[in-house]
């Protein structure tokens, strides 16, 4: 279990190689079919709620009037926890069904917009003082075009804030013993008697190091954070489990 979805239902790997064909692309990844049982799941996992959330929040720090781009929003958790906060938050998802949710859980006046990060953000320079992007850049095969982009629509001095699967996550789950190659592989997860197949890309943390320093990112911190400790009470396996096998990994990026 990775994003709040729920069991594995069973996983294979695909080495190397780029992106098929326009058809098979469209079997991956598939928010639109489950955007509503995706909601559901990511709301109350104690993965999402108990982990990754508070973790990259934290990483946040004080967001009172800043201008921040939730990019990758899904259904709205973060969004709403930040302009619980203080900030101004725009959102932006691929799944025109997760923003649908998002915008009936975060109402009309907070900006949400369809659209792909790998391509060009619909935003001016300097059009946010923060960037959060929360569990997305693992199904990116290339980091720098996104990065760069982000990079753009931050201020001199802004803040990129986002996490990603661990490395070591990505062996465990496609049962590759490749740590320094960069690999697509899949997952298979199952809700409601259903199953959605999930792409995602492996890279080395050299090879995200390094994608950051091209885009023009300074490193603030390297997170591998501990769990919640109320999930030591509600959910006692997945706290030892989070407290031994890093499942994401955090970082706070500035702006050069």
């Amino acid at each position: 279990m990775e994003d709040g979805w729920g069991a594995r239902y069973a996983c294979r790997v695909t080495v190397g190689g780029a992106a098929g064909n326009a058809a098979a692309e469209a079997s991956y990844n598939d928010y639109e079919t489950f955007a509503a049982a995706y909601a559901r799941a990511s709301e109350t996992s104690p993965y999402n709620a108990l982990y990754e959330r508070p973790a990259i929040l934290a990483l946040a720090g004080d967001v009172r009037w800043l201008r921040v781009l939730d990019a990758g929003c899904g259904p709205g958790a973060h969004a709403a926890e930040l302009i619980a906060r203080g900030a101004a938050v725009t959102g932006m998802d691929l799944s025109a069904g997760l923003v649908e949710i998002a915008r009936e859980r975060l109402g009309p006046d907070v900006p949400l917009h369809v659209g792909d990060l790998c391509q060009p953000l619909p935003f001016g320079p300097g059009a946010f003082d923060l960037v959060m992007s929360s569990l997305v850049m693992h199904y990116i095969a290339d980091w720098e075009p996104t990065l760069r982009e982000f990079h753009r629509v931050l201020v001199p001095g802004g803040r990129l804030v986002f996490s990603t699967h661990h490395p070591f996550m990505d062996m465990r789950i496609s049962g590759s013993n490749d740590y320094l190659g960069r690999y697509q592989f899949t997952e298979e997860w199952e809700r409601d008697g259903r199953v959605m197949t999930m792409r995602f890309w492996h890279r080395p943390l050299r090879a995200m190091l390094a994608a950051l320093h091209a885009s023009g990112f300074s490193i603030q911190e390297i997170a591998e954070p501990d769990p919640a400790p109320e999930l030591a009470t509600t959910d006692p396996d997945a706290y030892r489990r989070l407290s031994r096998d890093a499942q994401f990994l955090f970082f706070s990026l500035t702006r050069a």
